[in-house]
């Protein structure tokens, strides 16, 4: 009789993520494959540690072959195995990035294989965007754009205020001794589907209110 490959083949792994998804045990699971019950929990547990987590078959096949191809040069998330199904884990589980670099921050303080920044994981993410594990990386994250957004262009040092003037060089309302200066707010109803705008003059209290009909900027202008 021929003899059984040891590795779990992209097939066998469909069959698991969809017998996992219908509740199955892993000792039904290691039946319908003939295969050992310790390899199938071996290989389920690396990516289901509690109730949320999934298993995915593309993913898994492929850090599978990563491993025992062992690629020269490779980032660290495909370095490190533990660490490269944490990242995963955490995209699967609807985390960004950047609360991915936190939590195993938190988690692994004194590990330094358990240890990368958020912008490690967006580069580890882009680097093949076009290959199918690419493309199924990127839609994981918040916001799956093709490409990662130029930094100068939508970062953090970005004005959203054309002709901003600094906080410091306004003049002070505090004590309310000016007239003209109006402060504006709005307040969401039940559901958000409603909305009101106010605008008080700082100085008299006079106060307009104004029914919104759409929750837009435009409707404060």
């Amino acid at each position: 009789m021929e003899k059984k490959r040891n590795r779990l083949t992209f097939a066998e792994r469909i069959i698991i993520e969809t017998l996992l998804s219908q509740k199955r045990s892993i000792l039904y699971i290691s039946k319908q494959l003939d295969r050992n019950r310790s390899s199938i929990y071996r290989e389920v547990k690396k990516w289901v540690l509690k109730p949320s987590d999934k298993y995915l078959a593309h993913l898994a096949d492929f850090c599978a072959k990563e491993v025992y191809l062992n690629k020269r040069n490779l980032d660290k998330i495909n370095t490190h195995f533990s660490l490269k199904v944490f990242v995963y884990r955490g995209l699967i589980n609807n985390h960004s990035p950047e609360q991915i670099a936190g939590s195993i921050k938190d988690l692994y303080p004194n590990d330094p294989i358990m240890s990368i920044s958020y912008e490690a994981i967006y580069k580890h993410i882009y680097k093949h965007r076009q290959s199918r594990l690419g493309r199924k990386l990127i839609k994981l994250l918040p916001y799956s754009h093709s490409k990662r957004r130029n930094k100068k262009r939508f970062g953090s040092k970005r004005s959203r205020i054309k002709d901003a003037v600094n906080i410091e060089m306004r003049p002070n309302i505090e004590d309310r001794k000016q007239l003209g200066h109006w402060e504006g707010d709005q307040i969401v109803g039940l559901g958000h589907k409603s909305a009101i705008a106010t605008m008080v003059e700082s100085k008299t209290r006079f106060t307009y209110i104004i029914f919104l009909k759409y929750r837009t900027s435009e409707t404060m202008t």
